[in-house]
């Protein structure tokens, strides 16, 4: 009791400065409010960019990597800004190479496009086209309903059958059953078969317009950029992660002719690389973060300054009693730091209630996924009690420092 005592005094004499200045406190406090909410904002940001990147790789299962032909992990040449022209495109006979292995369950091969697909008098611009081959919805997640995918007979025979995502489906049908209608996509006619309801996504894939069709069909109907084929690579369900991407980088090379001293001419990316690539993306964006909620933390700072000495001097006289009465430079100094790190975890409260109203906003109204973790609530209250105990050594000092005698003769 003797230890929690001076603290419950001192919270006390801070929230009745609260209620007294009002003004003086709400400048002091809104610096650390405004810290703590760029925390909690930016945080929150980050924290569910995160999440929803998790959410997006583990639909595509646990194990599943992927080949493509420059991925930006060669050896930068200063002489040859452009690496990847030295690669030869992926191609389909690989693809079924792979596919062969005892290690390998599938290959998804995937080529993409953009073209206008129309229906009726409605025409929606820039579509993506995903021309996959009849495995996609095994690594995609989600769901096909209404309807169906294409089948490997129709991937094939190169059918122009198209599986169009949710979202095209409301802007083009509304409330018509897309199923069995016919859509043109570059000018050329598609039969409708299916809708594809996708996983919650990163950044709210599932509100982009998408189409599926089968590889072949893209290739051969649809004009694209050609040369840069990706696959989706899922090992079988006993194979250990590893051993699939020793399987597949040794059979690429041996396909290629590749000698042992010569580097791949292809990148193989593991859903952990592909998080690390994106996390240093997100790295200035964290620094960023934690330079701005500083900013308006040491602008709290500074008014905990101005607003305790302004304490200090008008209650010169009861410090000079206190010690009159015994009361020691350490108490007087504890009770001036209470007070000071009081302020700024009020301003911390008002900063995570705005800051999570506002993460939880963007959340619901935009695409961008905002969640809010219990890490940054933490680090917003510590930061911010850090801040009153930091600021507030100056004056503590000071009313620690005041001669009993001149403190009592003080008006």
């Amino acid at each position: 009791m003797r230890a929690v005592s001076p603290v419950l005094e001192g919270v006390g004499i801070a929230l009745a400065s609260l209620r007294a200045h009002k003004m003086r406190a709400a400048l002091t406090i809104l610096g650390v409010a405004i810290g703590v909410i760029v925390v909690m904002v930016i945080g929150a940001l980050i924290a569910g960019f995160d999440k929803g990147l998790s959410d997006m790789l583990a639909a595509l299962g646990p194990k599943t990597f992927f080949v493509g032909r420059y991925w930006g992990g060669a050896q930068e040449d200063p002489d040859d800004p452009n690496p990847w022209r030295r690669r030869p495109p992926l191609t389909i006979a690989e693809a079924e190479r792979l596919e062969a292995l005892p290690s390998i369950k599938l290959v998804v091969v995937d080529e993409n496009a953009r073209a206008d697909v129309e229906f009726e008098d409605k025409r929606l611009g820039a579509v993506s086209i995903q021309g996959r081959d009849a495995d996609w919805p095994s690594i995609a997640g989600g769901d096909i309903f209404p309807g169906r995918s294409y089948s490997h007979v129709e991937d094939v025979a190169n059918s122009q059958v198209v599986v169009i995502n949710a979202k095209v489906g409301e802007q083009l049908f509304a409330n018509r059953s897309p199923i069995g209608q016919r859509i043109k996509i570059a000018g050329l006619s598609y039969n409708v078969i299916g809708v594809y309801n996708p996983p919650t996504g990163l950044f709210g894939e599932g509100d982009q317009n998408e189409v599926f069709i089968p590889y072949g069909t893209l290739v051969k109907y649809v004009p694209y950029w050609q040369g840069w084929m990706d696959y989706f690579v899922a090992p079988e369900d006993t194979v250990p992660l590893l051993r699939a991407i020793d399987d597949v980088t040794v059979a690429l090379r041996s396909m290629r002719g590749l000698r042992p001293s010569e580097p791949n001419t292809f990148d193989v990316v593991t859903q952990d690389r592909y998080i690390q690539t994106v996390n240093s993306s997100t790295l200035i964006i964290k620094i960023v973060m934690f330079a701005l909620s500083a900013v308006g933390l040491i602008v709290g700072g500074i008014g905990v300054v101005a607003i305790m000495m302004i304490s200090v001097t008008e209650r010169t006289r009861e410090i000079g009693v206190r010690k009159a009465l015994g009361a020691t430079r350490r108490a007087i100094m504890w009770q001036f730091l209470v007070e000071a790190a009081t302020l700024t975890t009020v301003g911390g409260f008002i900063g995570l209630i705005v800051g999570g109203a506002i993460a939880g906003l963007l959340g619901a109204m935009t695409p961008v996924p905002a969640y809010v973790p219990v890490g940054s609530v933490i680090l917003a209250l510590f930061g911010a009690a850090f801040t009153g105990l930091l600021f507030g050594i100056i004056p503590a000092s000071k009313a620690a420092r005041l001669d009993p005698v001149d403190a009592l003769r003080y008006e």
